[in-house]
């Protein structure tokens, strides 16, 4: 195994500081019964309403600050559809820099608009991970921008891995800390930032069983890309990267799976008892306690929402 990344304690508390200008202090909340249904004491931190609307939002801002001068003069590129493509451009906009977003024909519109919204350039191309590559090929070459990935980056992780710290300095006594896990940028933040700042603390991640490489790949010991995963939660599609998985395999406790009616009876307990929007990938760390109510029995147990960016007309709870 490689040489762990180095993201250190305090360049973590760097990075929450690097990007206060950037982000908001999500709140954490608790739900007394949600809680009751557990059979545990569960609190909420609410990446849903971040800038963006999202965690990814952290990551980009981490990773954009931390470029040089000349870099930044230069702009930043990436190729996404979801909620990375907007964050990045955001961060960039802040930053008063260019970005450069490929993005499929295939995207939804609302989408688009978003990252036209903060100021990026949309280059469009065919719905295709080799036309995605080779668009973003061709904007970095013709530009000298940087590339910033979604997930398998040291900065983005880094800058990810503030979530947990700020739940972790609020709540320093939580037994479990569950998040969910697609390509492994928040887990990998989180299991990091929990080791360093309450390493009696048990990490989870959370995962759909229809996108379940991360949970093969942990327990095979090596990385197992995705073949054709397929899940509501749709921002848990992604395979799990190579970096993140250094790091998940190194410091996270379990991952464990849910099925997507497992997920959408989470989702709506959390709209009906929260009173608040998430998308479906936030509701598999709550999913995961509610299958499993014997491992967090009576434990305090925190949960990483990791967005509210969701289609309202297509809600899944009329089949449920």
């Amino acid at each position: 195994m490689k040489k762990q990344p180095n993201i250190t304690a305090k360049s973590i508390r760097e990075a929450r500081e690097r990007i206060d200008h950037m982000v908001h202090y999500t709140p954490v909340l608790h739900s007394e019964a949600i809680s009751k249904v557990a059979g545990c004491d569960l609190v909420f931190k609410c990446e849903n309403f971040q800038k963006v609307g999202a965690f990814k939002a952290r990551g980009a801002a981490n990773a954009v600050l931390k470029m040089s001068p000349e870099e930044r003069r230069k702009g930043v590129a990436t190729h996404s559809s979801g909620n990375h493509a907007a964050a990045l451009a955001r961060a960039a906009q802040v930053a008063n820099i260019p970005s450069y977003i490929v993005m499929p024909s295939s995207a939804p519109q609302v989408k688009r608009n978003a990252v036209e919204g903060y100021g990026g350039i949309v280059i469009e191309c065919e719905p295709n991970l080799k036309a995605r590559e080779e668009g973003l090929k061709a904007v970095v070459n013709q530009y000298g921008a940087t590339f910033i990935p979604p997930y398998d980056h040291i900065d983005v992780v880094e800058g990810q891995a503030t979530c947990a710290l700020e739940l972790l300095e609020t709540y320093r006594s939580l037994d479990f800390l569950i998040a969910p896990v697609g390509g492994g940028g928040l887990l990998a933040g989180t299991a990091l930032a929990t080791k360093f700042y309450s390493p009696n603390t048990k990490i989870i991640g959370a995962e759909p069983e229809g996108a379940n490489d991360a949970k093969m790949s942990f327990e095979a010991g090596y990385r197992i890309p995705v073949q054709t995963p397929n899940t509501i939660a749709d921002g848990l599609l992604t395979s799990l990267g190579k970096l993140n998985f250094e790091i998940i395999f190194k410091n996270v406790d379990y991952i464990l799976t849910v099925s997507d009616q497992e997920i959408i009876s989470a989702m709506r307990l959390i709209y009906e008892r929260m009173k608040i929007v998430i998308e479906p990938s936030s509701a598999v760390p709550l999913a995961v306690v509610l299958k499993n109510k014997n491992l967090f029995a009576n434990q305090n147990v925190g949960i990483i929402l990791s967005g509210g960016n969701v289609d309202l007309a297509g809600l899944p709870f009329k089949s449920s």
